[in-house]
């Protein structure tokens, strides 16, 4: 078969910040913050280019925002030393 039969790859040009979710498809998507909510969290995508989308679990179609590796770390290390713990008083 030809390759009209393939998925077309998006190309990291065209992953943006505020885009559709959905543009980014459906695999992929985890939820490693789902709480006692009923699975209403984020979810998050590493995407090919080291880049992490996050999307609300509620509206998968809403918008992605995109984030460097670099920012993920830098929030993931800032949250582990306590630096988020504002958020939750």
């Amino acid at each position: 078969m030809g390759d009209e039969t393939r998925p077309r790859a998006r190309t990291t040009e065209r992953i943006y910040n505020g885009m559709p979710a959905r543009e980014l498809g459906t695999e992929g998507w985890r939820k490693p913050w789902s709480g006692t909510n009923g699975g209403n969290c984020v979810e998050a995508m590493k995407l090919a280019d080291g880049r992490v989308a996050l999307r609300q679990s509620t509206d998968p179609d809403g918008p992605a925002l995109i984030y460097t590796q670099h920012e993920i770390e830098t929030f993931i290390r800032g949250a582990k030393q306590g630096e988020a713990d504002f958020l939750l008083a």
